[in-house]
Formats: C-alpha cells, sequence, structure tokens
C-alpha cells in the first residue's frame, strides 16, 4: 500500500461518508471536484513495483483552498525512490503556474522525528502556487519501490474520498506469473488491455451520492467502497510471510533473560508473569507511530529494541516475546486493526490489518504493550470484538467482544437555607477502565488539575470552587477512586417550588454512557456499542424546613440488553437517588436492527435521567 494512503488514513475514514445506496446524498463535498484520479503500478516479480499518480482537482469553493492548495507524498527513503515530480496551478483563465523545485519540501515524518530507527519515514510537501477558488491543481509524480514489503508479493488497499469524481482509475500491470487476488465494492472491472508480457487488471470507481458517516459507525471499510488487491491467495500465506522475517527478531538474549527473571521475580502463576512483563514494556518503552506498511513489517531487533527504549507496535510485540518465551512462556505476534474496522476483506492486505499485538495461546491472552493507558491484562476499547491474524499458525483468534470495566459514582449535595450548596462527589472506576483514568489524571499538570471542580461545574451551569483529590495515581491495582469537593452558589432558588436534576454526569457517568447510544435519531450503519456497567448514587440533603413535593417514580427496564433499575426515596431530610445500568451484546458493535429494538428502552431510561425532584421550602 502506498506511504501516502496510510498517511492520510486518519482524515480519509473520519470524512468518507456512508455508502451511497443507503440514504440521500449528505455527504459529498462539492467543494472539490476530481477530474481525473489514475493510480498506475507495474508489478516485477520480485515484488518491487513503479507506481504513477496521475491527478488534477478543480477547487470549486474558497473553503477547499485551504486543505488543497498543498499535496503530500508519503515514502520510506529505505524502500522508496521518488522518481519525479510535476506539478501545476492552473488558472481560471487557462495560464499554468508550475511548480518550483523549491516548492516541494522533504521533511521527516512527525512520528519518527526523535526516534532514529524510523528516521527514513520521509514527506514530500507540494506548495502549489497562487491557488484561488475556481484554479484547477494538478500532479504527477513517479515512485519506485526497489524493496518490497514482501519479497514476491504484492499487496494494495484503495478508497476514494468523497468529492463528486468523473475521472478514478485503479491500474496494475502483474507479471504473468502472478495472479492479484481482488476484493471489490464499488469498483467496476474494465476490459482487459493487457500490454504485451504483463497481466493488467483495473478498475473504475462508481461515483455517486453519499450519506454522512453517523456517529460512532464501524469504519467505511467494512461497508463502503474499496478496493483490496493482493497476490496472497490467503491471509494463512500472509501470516506465513509476515513471520518468516519477524519471528528471528523476537529471540531473547542475556539481557532480556535477566529482565524477564527480574520483573517475574517472586510471581508463580504464568498469567500474572505475562501480564507483569507486558506492562514493563508498556511502561518503559516509548511507543513510536509509525504503522505497519511505510515503517516496514520487519520489527527491530528486541535486544536494540530494549536498548533504545522506543519503537512502533511490531517492535513492542517483539520485545514482549521475546520477554515471554525467557520467562517460559510461549507467545505469537498477531495482526489486527487499531481502527474501527471489524470486518476484513476477502484478500489480505496491511491497509486493514496495521497494528501488532501479542497472544499468548495456552492463556488465551491478549496483549497490547503499546497501549500506555490500559494496563496489562487489557486491550484498548478500540481491539475488542476484533479477528486478530497470528502470525505463526496463519490461524484467526477473537479479541473478547467485552472485557470487566465497571464505574462507580457517589455525589452529595448539602443544600444551605439559602440555596447555595456544599458538594462532594466519588468516583471509582474499576477493571480496564481504572488506569485510563489514572493515566488522565497522572499527565495532567498541577495548574490544570486545580481548575478541574471549576470546570465542571461549568458544565452544569453553576459557579463554584472546590478541591481535587487525585488519589493513587501512581497505584496498579484495578480499582482508581478520585473525588473532588466544593462549593456552589445559587444551586436550589428559594422559597420555591425548585426542580433538583437527578443526573450529574461528573467525568462519564452513568447518563453520558446512554447519551452515547442515543446520539442518532436512526441508523443505516453498524456502530460501536461497548458493554457498560454503571452505578450512580445522589443525595440530596436538605436544608430546614424543606419539603418534598414530587419524587420521580422507580423505573425497571429488561430488555435482553440493557438492565436499567433506578430508584427515589426520602429518608429524613435526605432524598437518596439510586440507579444501575448494564448493557451486553454478543458482539463489539450493533446493527441498525440492534438499534431499532434497543431505541424503545433507551427512550424510557432517558426519560428517567431527565426527571426532577422537586422541593420547597417554607
Amino acid at each position: 500500500m502506498p506511504f501516502r494512503l496510510v498517511v492520510l488514513s486518519c482524515l480519509l475514514w473520519l470524512l468518507l461518508p456512508i455508502h451511497p445506496a443507503q440514504g440521500r446524498d449528505t455527504g459529498t463535498d462539492h467543494s472539490v471536484i476530481v477530474e481525473r484520479y489514475v493510480q498506475h503500478f507495474v508489478v516485477e516479480p520480485d515484488g518491487s513495483y513503479l507506481l504513477t499518480v496521475e491527478q488534477v482537482k478543480t477547487l470549486a469553493a474558497r473553503e477547499a483552498v485551504h486543505d488543497h492548495a498543498q499535496y503530500y507524498i508519503g515514502y520510506n527513503q529505505s524502500l522508496d525512490e521518488v522518481v519525479s515530480i510535476e506539478a501545476h496551478t492552473e488558472k481560471a483563465d487557462g495560464r499554468r503556474l508550475a511548480v518550483q523545485p523549491h516548492q516541494i519540501r522533504d521533511q521527516q515524518e512527525s512520528a519518527s522525528v526523535e526516534a532514529p530507527m524510523f528516521q527514513d519515514t520521509r514527506l514530500k510537501i507540494i506548495v502549489f502556487p497562487d491557488v484561488q477558488p475556481g484554479d484547477r491543481v494538478a500532479v504527477r509524480y513517479v515512485l519506485r519501490r526497489h524493496t518490497p514489503l514482501f519479497p514476491g508479493q504484492f499487496e494494495d488497499l484503495s478508497s476514494a474520498r468523497f468529492y463528486p469524481h468523473r475521472d478514478y482509475r485503479l491500474i496494475y500491470d502483474m507479471p504473468p506469473g502472478m495472479t492479484l487476488y481482488a476484493d471489490a465494492a464499488g469498483f467496476a472491472p474494465l476490459p482487459d488491455a493487457s500490454p504485451p508480457g504483463r497481466r493488467r487488471y483495473q478498475w473504475r470507481y462508481v461515483d455517486g451520492e453519499n450519506a454522512r458517516i453517523e456517529l460512532d459507525s464501524v469504519s467505511y471499510l467494512d461497508y463502503g467502497k474499496r478496493l483490496a488487491v493482493s497476490t496472497f491467495p490467503d491471509y494463512a500465506a500472509f501470516a506465513r510471510a509476515y513471520h518468516v522475517r519477524a519471528a528471528a527478531k523476537a529471540l531473547p538474549n542475556t539481557n532480556i533473560a535477566a529482565l524477564a527473571a527480574s520483573v517475574t521475580r517472586g510471581i508463580a502463576d504464568p498469567q500474572a508473569r505475562a501480564v507483569a512483563l507486558s506492562d514493563w514494556v508498556r511502561r518503559n518503552i516509548r511507543y513510536v507511530g509509525v504503522y505497519l506498511g511505510p515503517g516496514g513489517v520487519v520489527p527491530h531487533e528486541a535486544s536494540s529494541v530494549l536498548i533504545n527504549r522506543y519503537g512502533d507496535c511490531k517492535d513492542h510485540a517483539a520485545l514482549l516475546e521475546a520477554l515471554l518465551r525467557a520467562s517460559g512462556i510461549e507467545a505469537t505476534a498477531g495482526l489486527v486493526n487499531n481502527g474501527d474496522a471489524y470486518r476484513l476483506p476477502d484478500v489480505p492486505t496491511l491497509g486493514v490489518l496495521n497494528h501488532a499485538i501479542v497472544y499468548v495461546p495456552a492463556l488465551q491472552l491478549f496483549l497490547d504493550p503499546t497501549a500506555e493507558s490500559v494496563a496489562g491484562g487489557f486491550l484498548p476499547p478500540s481491539l475488542l470484538g476484533k479477528p486478530v491474524l497470528l502470525s505463526n499458525s496463519g490461524a484467526f483468534a477473537m479479541t473478547p467482544s467485552w472485557q470487566p470495566s465497571r464505574s462507580r459514582t457517589s455525589t452529595r449535595f448539602d443544600i444551605l437555607a439559602d440555596g447555595s450548596s456544599r458538594f462532594k462527589a466519588t468516583r471509582t472506576s474499576s477493571g480496564a477502565s481504572a488506569e485510563p483514568y489514572r493515566r488522565v489524571v497522572r499527565t495532567t499538570p498541577q495548574a490544570e488539575r486545580e481548575r478541574f471542580v471549576e470546570r465542571m461545574l461549568q458544565g452544569l451551569g453553576q459557579q463554584g470552587a472546590g478541591v481535587f483529590e487525585p488519589g493513587d495515581t501512581d497505584g496498579a491495582s484495578d480499582d482508581y477512586t478520585l473525588s473532588f469537593s466544593g462549593s456552589s452558589g445559587a444551586f436550589a432558588h428559594f422559597p420555591g417550588p425548585v426542580g433538583l436534576a437527578t443526573t450529574y454526569n461528573f467525568w462519564g457517568g452513568l447518563g453520558d454512557a446512554v447519551s452515547g447510544f442515543i446520539q442518532e435519531p436512526e441508523r443505516r450503519q453498524d456502530f460501536v456499542c461497548p458493554a457498560i456497567d454503571a452505578e450512580d448514587e445522589l443525595q440530596f440533603r436538605l436544608p430546614p424546613r424543606a419539603r418534598v413535593l414530587a419524587l420521580p417514580r422507580p423505573l425497571v427496564v429488561e430488555d435482553g440488553n440493557f438492565a436499567y433499575r433506578s430508584r427515589y426515596a426520602r429518608r429524613g431530610n435526605t432524598v437518596l437517588v439510586t440507579r444501575r445500568l448494564q448493557f451486553r451484546h454478543t458482539q463489539a458493535t450493533c446493527s441498525p436492527d440492534d438499534y431499532r429494538r434497543m431505541r424503545p428502552a433507551l427512550e424510557r431510561i432517558m426519560r428517567d435521567l431527565r426527571t426532577q425532584v422537586v422541593i420547597e421550602k417554607s
């Protein structure tokens, strides 16, 4: 896959809309018209290739100028050579302003600026001169990949930005002995026009309407228009090719063996040893975000990663494999998607399998040693419910669709006679959510911590001040508790009647979890639906001569996915509100049909969260 496509992939998938057959055109950006885009690979038997890219765009609106007055070419100087670049601005009156050599900048890719091991990842930045609305910008460049990622193999993944396209073609000239397998959606094959001695495969992008991407939807790759091509006949062959080049880098030496013994000293349980080693790598080896593909597929030697104390995902995986092996625990690297793609194309490509983790078969344990904010033994949410290609066997394993994670929030407001309040809120995060919260607080400067309470009150429409208590930010347990306390003026406007909200979402409470589900009135594509286990307790201590005029009714919702209970009670001068919510699904994603079934339950829960306790003070 060309490095340029990887560099822009995050922006690409954020901006791509849903499949045009699924809704009216609410996603196409008409500020840019792609007049021509041709991507032409000429592949050699050893897997090297010559890539020629031609693109012409009309910038139809002023807002397009900022993002399209420059063009980026990503490359790896150890693998690639940029052979030529031609570019120009075509003015509305027909004049052509050629891009001059000084308007083509070469710089190191930002992820590797301070990492000498990765200084071969580079960017060519083409700056078009005098670009105005209505102009065309054109570029043609040739890139030679002289050292293939996989010797004797080729793979690529393409999709289009959702602008109007007048001519978008992908061409692959292959040697006669190399079969190119394809998985095409929204790309129509073109008639065979093979030159002598070559076998040409080509597709045309089918332009059309595009609806917007819905909030929290799965990757456009899962359901939209894309073309995956590969000379690998199946994923097992792809895994073997990766394993052949990576396995030797994950061997322990004496330093790695000594470190493994030191980290696991006194730990008898194999799973606890594996988690301890993963945590050591996570905490002590800095992650440099060079993706599989542009950074190559061969990790650095585990011993050099240990010495340098940084690496990308495959380097972290190699070091952890070596440490585990030194501790008597067999493990293998696994390739997985680190975004929102949950389905793999029919042909293997690094465009989807873009992240390396570690799997311990005997323990059925997945470990991601690059996940700084997730403790060992847990996975980042983006890796749950994903197929993982195991490099040593070529088989697939599935990460769990959910993992233990619970939040409990306890909030108390002592309402004074003048309507002001003193409050204290305590939040305990358990399981997978403990370390993310702990790390956020740990890495927040003290000056910003001191404003936490003030900003939270502002978010609730109140003014006041207080003290933030961060708890044990350096701990490693599966429970992390933080709290804050303070005062707020004009909390209740006496004499009343006064309605007191029964939901206060301090840092992602139960209410935030529910509102995350109901952001869309309807859905047409699958979406990420994480498991929820949340409990909120809210107390109002009333001032003298205050009485309760109305309490909400309790609610119980049981619909197969949601289990929700709320209770409202008065005990002396205290009103107590308790809520508990659990959500479970068989997968990490839900379908539009699931959403339609869930919607009534979600609406009942949301109505309950919006209820008020009504009080009056004489």
